[in-house]
């Protein structure tokens, strides 16, 4: 009977892990298809931005470097006196967004602003102006503020870090256990490391799909709604998360024989399709299923992933069980079989970091003239650190086997695995930032040149973003924040700028007021240089604070 037990609870497994592997084949089927594209930027509008037409047309048109989706609420056309212009909702033809609008509605300076999502799940938001007639006094867009809350951007790169670690923190014990692992010793220890790993890659994948809802729609962790969860699952981005939840489900009915002992090379099949599977989803919900060639971007990404979780992982094992547990002769066997795998794993990740980098970079001037490309070249240079420990660290195999007395490896695993941490950290940041080829794609508006800094003054802050920071018309944004990073309402905000080096005195800068915490203006640089950009933001009848900024203009 006891053995009935065993071989009925197998076959459930098996059986529920390849029902959850069915599940995920027609969810990859029904998900909705995404256009390859990646952070798009806006090329042209009809009207043109800040231009003068006869009479007040019966639609917007923005048109976008890439395909882009909706997000409900979010695109707004504001009237010369701040009433709603905009009839009915826009519709989205790939990058073409058209909203309907009042032809006869009164004349003066029209407000459009919008917030979209490109392929890649990352919003995209702006505002333009426009008149009807003649110009007149910009108006006030009373909506919500279309950025997300800095604290919400910043957990889901803590979260990408945080599942990355549960990613290795699983990989590395279940394929220890079960290729490596000597009979003698206890699983306790990595069954727990395992369970935490499986743990931590579940929270981490249902908060990306709650904290999405705040950074694609704008505002705080307070402004999630069912509703607008229900949208996000409906992308590509939520069916890909969705898929993940369902394939570590399925995969814990599996791994839970596994740490209790050896189990048939079938299940240990199933497991493997499983988490291949899962690793796809990585780059389903990122940039490379938005890359000029998805297909190869999303097999190199899995491929990257799964590297870093084989070596990462097994290292943790090394380090923390093996080595301290195993005997001289367990060890003696462990250590070569190891070392091939680890050499395997690095290669298989230097060559998808290669690919990598080709496809997302794109040109090799990018690698130093955007934020993504110097993350790759600090990402590059910590890799070469690591890999020459981990030469190191083989070597040490080699004189140990040929020598067949200890020899010891700790500090060199321990030093592999804390420069792989930092590279693990550079990683999480470099998935929420705008890839090189799209950072300096030369589309209408958008040029290589970007400006961005946090100014704090004693009770808040303003973040300024100046594009293309070169000479010649530049557009500018202003947002206010409090010491907690919320929203500041600012009553009144000024600013000049100035060159003094060559006598060019302070020039004001004409600033609309989007909403109550952002502003935006249009700055003409005469010369390049190093200008003196003045900021001062007026809270109340008597608060106010300014700020200053020292902007490089090429």
């Amino acid at each position: 009977m006891a053995g009935m037990s065993v071989a009925n609870h197998r076959w459930i497994a098996r059986l529920i892990a390849t029902a959850g592997l069915l599940v995920t084949v027609v969810a990859l089927l029904i998900a909705p298809a995404g256009p390859a594209s990646a952070h798009a930027v806006l090329v042209s509008s009809s009207p043109i931005a800040s231009s003068v037409v006869p009479n007040g047309p019966a639609e917007v048109v923005l048109t976008f470097s890439e395909s882009v989706r909706k997000v409900s609420g979010k695109i707004r056309v504001i009237a010369p006196d701040g009433s709603r212009a905009d009839q009915g909702e826009p519709t989205f033809e790939g990058s073409v967004v058209t909203i309907p609008v009042d032809p006869d509605g009164a004349r003066g300076t029209y407000l459009v602003s919008y917030r979209v999502i490109s392929a890649d799940s990352h919003p995209v938001s702006g505002a333009l102006t426009y008149s009807v007639g003649a110009p007149s006094t910009p108006p006030t867009d009373s909506g919500d503020d279309n950025r997300a809350d800095p604290v919400v951007a910043n957990s889901i790169k803590v979260l990408k870090a945080v599942g990355y670690v549960g990613l290795l923190l699983l990989v590395g014990p279940v394929l220890v256990l079960a290729a490596l692992w000597p009979r003698r010793l206890s699983r306790r220890g990595p069954a727990r490391l395992a369970w935490v790993g499986l743990g931590l890659l579940a929270f981490t994948t249902v908060a990306n799909v709650v904290l999405q809802v705040p950074y694609t729609a704008g505002g705080g962790v307070t402004d999630v709604t069912g509703e607008r969860i229900s949208d996000v699952l409906g992308t590509s981005f939520g069916a890909a998360h969705l898929v993940r939840l369902g394939l570590l489900a399925a995969a814990a009915f599996l791994v839970r024989p596994l740490m209790a002992g050896p189990v048939e090379r079938s299940d240990l099949v199933i497991l493997g399709v499983l988490g291949v599977a899962a690793l796809v989803t990585w780059p389903l919900a990122g940039h490379p299923a938005a890359s000029p060639a998805p297909a190869v971007s999303v097999v190199v990404d899995a491929v990257h992933l799964g590297s870093m979780a084989v070596w990462l992982g097994g290292l943790v094992m090394l380090a923390g069980f093996l080595l301290p547990r195993a005997d001289e002769r367990e060890l003696g066997a462990i250590l070569p079989i190891w070392s091939r795998w680890a050499a395997l794993a690095v290669s298989a990740l230097l060559l998808a970091g290669i690919v990598q980098a080709l496809i997302e970079v794109a040109t090799p001037g990018a690698l130093v003239s955007t934020t993504y490309g110097r993350l790759v070249l600090a990402k590059t240079g910590l890799f070469v650190l690591v890999i020459a420990v981990a030469a190191y660290s083989r070597q040490l195999v080699r004189r140990r086997t040929a020598a067949g007395r200890p020899t010891p490896m700790r500090r060199a695993v321990w030093a592999e695995l804390a420069i792989t941490a930092v590279v693990l950290s550079l990683s999480a940041v470099l998935v929420q930032t705008t890839p090189a080829r799209t950072a300096g794609a030369d589309v209408a508006g958008v040029t290589d040149g970007y400006y961005t800094a946090t100014l704090d003054s004693p009770n808040f802050s303003v973040q300024i973003e100046l594009d293309p920071a070169e000479r010649g018309s530049n557009t500018v944004h202003f947002y206010a924040y409090t010491k907690d990073n919320r929203p500041q309402p600012v009553v009144e905000w000024r600013a000049t700028v100035a060159l003094p080096s060559a006598g060019i005195e302070p020039i004001q800068v004409p600033l609309l007021r989007l909403t109550d915490n952002h502003a935006t203006g249009e700055i003409n640089f005469p010369a390049s240089g190093e200008w003196q950009l003045r900021i001062t933001a007026r809270t109340s009848d008597i608060d106010q604070a300014t700020v200053t900024a020292a902007v490089p203009i090429k």
